[in-house]
């Protein structure tokens, strides 16, 4: 994803920020402990659709 797009982007729960989770396609909103995916390049942004994050994964280090 380009990043510009992504730093356009807010969470819709939080208008947050998010991370980039290449490995798994996916945006990351650390706050709300949710991952957006990433369908064929476009961002599923919506709260239905996201999983929510693993303890490990909050915990993390950007």
């Amino acid at each position: 994803m380009d990043k510009k797009l992504i730093a356009m982007l807010a969470c819709p729960v939080c208008k947050g920020e998010l991370a980039l989770n290449e490995a798994r396609d996916e945006l990351i909103c650390r706050p709300d402990g949710m991952a957006f995916p990433v369908r064929e390049g476009i961002p599923v942004m919506l709260a239905s659709e996201a999983r929510t994050l693993t303890t490990d994964e909050r915990l993390e280090k950007r």
